[in-house]
């Protein structure tokens, strides 16, 4: 397979869900030969709005900062030291998360990488799905990855000691 060129673009976030979609990216880069493209998106607080007042360059260079650390940070986490074994180029991008993926991908040989995540009917309603964008505006094939199988055992954990509801031991036998 000649994969000159072609190149595997995956968004991240830092969340656990992007860092899985990340190692199915290095996977599928390995597979292909190509490059691995890693996109955090950013935008300043209160949107390009917020932005704009008197101190809104320094207030972006701030923001910008923080999402290249990020970026290195969930590389970090999801690769170590050792790198995810392709050529890898990573990107901060000043725009919505699906805007940013579907302008980083160059032409229909490359590949889309997204995470889906639990979507209740609160966070559909207040975020839009990345996932839904690039299916719909993206020129190349576009693999969508579910969660991980113990993302949502981790969640009702959280909400459990949230609300400090008791554990029954019954519930660690299964």
């Amino acid at each position: 397979m000649d994969a000159v060129g072609h190149r595997v673009v995956v968004g991240v976030s830092g969340s656990s869900g992007s860092l899985t979609a990340l190692h199915r990216a290095a996977a599928e880069a390995r597979w292909r030969g190509a490059r691995l493209w890693v996109v955090l998106a950013w935008q300043p607080p209160g949107g390009e709005l917020g932005s704009r007042g008197p101190g809104g360059v320094p207030l972006a260079a701030a923001v910008k900062a923080a999402a290249v650390e990020r970026l290195r940070l969930a590389l970090d986490t999801a690769f170590g030291p050792a790198g995810p074994g392709v050529a890898l180029a990573g990107r901060a991008v000043r725009a919505t998360a699906g805007a940013a993926l579907v302008d980083a991908v160059s032409g229909p040989e490359d590949l889309l990488v997204v995470g889906t995540g639990a979507r209740g009917p609160v966070r559909r309603l207040l975020r839009p799905s990345v996932a839904r964008h690039c299916l719909a505006h993206a020129p190349c094939p576009v693999l969508t990855v579910p969660p991980s199988p113990l993302q949502a055992e981790l969640d009702a954990v959280r909400r459990r000691n949230v609300w400090r509801l008791p554990l029954d031991a019954r519930e660690l036998a299964d």
